[in-house]
């Protein structure tokens, strides 16, 4: 193994008491997410699957550079912290398969206000929710209101409420003038 295969992961904590940022060295998924807050629908992520094989596992979000568990209340973060970062650590080293594609619609399906509030959304939400081991992603805009689901640590953190109605509503209501609302669901 070269120098350069090596892969480092260290730990960082998120707003959410119970989950916990594994960042490594290399992307692991650009310019996507993959979020599972239950040991269900994972064949679409190998990862994610060997993941939940640990019992302390409640929920894995996958993007960039980074990995979020979210645990199980009645474990602590001190006696799992160790075994995740090994076994991400290791993963990437040995290259395994960390999601199976999926298909996305092309921009001329969406509308011009859709295009606008997803790009909104990247270029000005997403960076931050990242920062702390989540993210936001569109799923639609219907009557004015706009829907966005929230993973990783974001999805059942006590400050998302305020984040979304306070920051991400007020954005998108000043630069989208057909947003009336926004609102969240969790992945």
């Amino acid at each position: 193994m070269e120098l350069t295969d090596i892969v480092t992961v260290y730990s960082e904590k998120t707003p959410n008491p119970e989950s916990m940022k594994f960042v490594a060295n290399k992307m692991i998924l650009p310019n996507d997410s993959i979020d599972f807050r239950a040991n269900e629908g994972l064949d679409e992520c190998p990862m994610a699957k060997e993941l939940f094989d640990y019992d302390f596992v409640k929920g894995v979000f996958i993007m960039n550079n980074f990995v979020s568990v979210t645990k199980k209340p009645d474990y602590e973060w001190f006696d799992i912290i160790p075994q995740l970062k090994k076994f991400v650590q290791e993963y990437l080293e040995a290259e395994k398969p960390i999601v199976v594609k999926k298909q996305k619609l092309t921009d001329e399906e969406e509308s011009e206000a859709v295009v606008k509030i997803k790009q909104l959304l990247e270029d000005h939400v997403r960076p931050a929710v990242e920062m702390d081991g989540g993210a936001i992603d569109f799923k639609s805009f219907e009557n004015g209101v706009v829907t966005v689901t929230m993973k990783g640590s974001c999805s059942g953190c006590p400050s998302s409420t305020l984040t979304l109605k306070a920051g991400i509503e007020n954005l998108l209501k000043r630069m989208v003038p057909e947003v009336e609302a926004v609102e969240a669901e969790a992945a």
